[in-house]
């Protein structure tokens, strides 16, 4: 059975039982969440290597780091330190966005190395396969699609994003409307471009039982991917982003009927006032199920600072209730990531992720701030440094300081407020 399956017979399976450990709430949370569709449980049932993580409703925010090769830099040894980066960093799930190499043997090497839960974008690999047996992308079969979703499931992979709302009816609506800068998901290209060469409907949509049929002896999670998204703040919330999500919310239910868990990827770039409606939207039509957000980015005019501006919005977004950050990195636009950048996207994400679990009341989130201004008050820079999101940096930083000690750092010094308020009146 699959999770949801179990989950509407009302038993609690053991994966359920360590994600609630995981989150500091009872199994019979994660079950009713999982039951009701608004908390997922991931993780294949061929990785057993990994343990199961639970996102949704209640709990904590979870952050995704994407690595992955394309076709002018194919390094595995560097991806693969950037799994370790990612572990180490706090990432809560990995996507290997792969397009360039061996994506199969990249794939497999990534999900040996890492511990934690693996995403992907299998119709990358198809249309990469495609056009390295010297075809057009627009000449892949639907086999050559539904084939490689089912390679991924039996690799191990966890979740997929698949692009089932990227419909001829959606993309009209793009093109009725207009839009500044068209679509940016290679996703939502790959089957708009497909679409039109083939006038065929999007096979992922059309075949939508076809799909369920192969993912559910998995128990992959469906991450119904937004291919349809803003890729500049002034496309946001534009008909064809909401029609997208209309689809995706009949495919919800679709696919829950069929025991099949899903969550719904969210839109790129949205100006800060329009971020909650979005966030309210996106959960009212897709029926509550978990929201996976990249960022979003609330202005385009940043390139090598995406991390501080998906931050911002991933902070808003999260306390709006989406439930999981896509991280974006320095990089973002301008370059594939390097080991600095993902780790400074991992540790942006996550600063988002608790800022946003404060604002939810999410299980011991606020009482990390209290041990904050405890430690401080102490002058208790050990504990400082530990219960940071970067232990690491802030020692370094903690280092360079000469009066680093009961007396206070060198911003201060003799004048540390905290200090002065300690003297005794002699």
């Amino acid at each position: 059975m699959t999770q949801l399956e179990t989950a509407r017979k009302n038993k609690i399976s053991e994966e359920m039982i360590i994600c609630a450990e995981r989150e500091g709430v009872e199994p019979e949370f994660i079950r009713k969440g999982v039951e009701d569709g608004n908390i997922v449980v991931v993780r294949n049932i061929k990785h057993t290597s990994v343990l199961p993580i639970a996102i949704g409703k209640g709990l904590k925010t979870k952050v995704n780091a994407n690595i992955g090769t394309s076709k002018d830099r194919i390094d595995l040894d560097l991806e693969l330190k950037k799994v370790k980066v990612s572990v180490s960093a706090g990432a809560d799930t990995i996507m290997d966005l792969s397009t360039g190499g061996d994506i199969r043997a990249i794939r497999k090497a990534i999900i040996s190395q890492s511990s934690l839960i693996i995403g992907t974008v299998p119709i990358y690999q198809a249309a990469a396969d495609t056009i390295n047996s010297k075809k057009a992308i627009v000449e892949m079969s639907a086999d050559d699609m539904f084939d490689v979703i089912e390679e991924h499931g039996k690799d191990g992979v966890d979740f997929v994003t698949v692009h089932c709302g990227v419909t001829r009816r959606s993309v009209g609506c793009i093109k009725d409307e207009g839009r500044r800068l068209g679509i940016v998901s290679r996703g939502g290209t790959f089957l708009s471009k497909w679409m039109e060469y083939n006038e065929k409907e999007n096979p992922l949509y059309e075949q939508y039982d076809r799909l369920l049929e192969i993912v559910r002896p998995y128990d992959m999670v469906l991450s119904l991917g937004d291919g349809l998204r803003p890729g500049c703040i002034a496309d946001a919330t534009d008909r064809g982003q909401v029609e997208e999500l209309v689809l995706l919310g009949e495919l919800t239910k679709r696919a829950r009927d069929y025991g099949v868990q899903v969550m719904i990827e969210g839109p790129g770039h949205v100006p800060i006032k329009d971020i909650q409606t979005n966030i309210n939207i996106a959960k009212s039509l897709c029926h509550g199920a978990p929201f996976y957000v990249l960022g979003p980015i609330p202005t385009d005019i940043a390139p090598g600072y995406d991390h501080i501006t998906a931050a911002i919005g991933g902070a808003i977004a999260g306390s709006a209730g989406a439930d999981f950050l896509c991280y974006v990195t320095p990089s973002e636009h301008l370059r594939l990531p390097l080991l600095e950048d993902v780790k400074e996207g991992i540790i942006a994400s996550r600063i988002a992720a608790h800022i946003a679990d404060i604002a939810k009341g999410v299980c011991g989130a606020f009482e990390k701030d209290l041990l904050m201004a405890k430690y401080r008050d102490e002058f208790n820079w050990k504990e400082q440094i530990n219960i940071s999101i970067d232990p690491d940096k802030a020692e370094a930083l903690l280092e360079t300081s000469e009066s680093a000690s009961e007396e206070g750092c060198t911003m201060c010094g003799e004048f540390c407020a905290i200090k002065l308020g300690k003297k005794k009146k002699k």
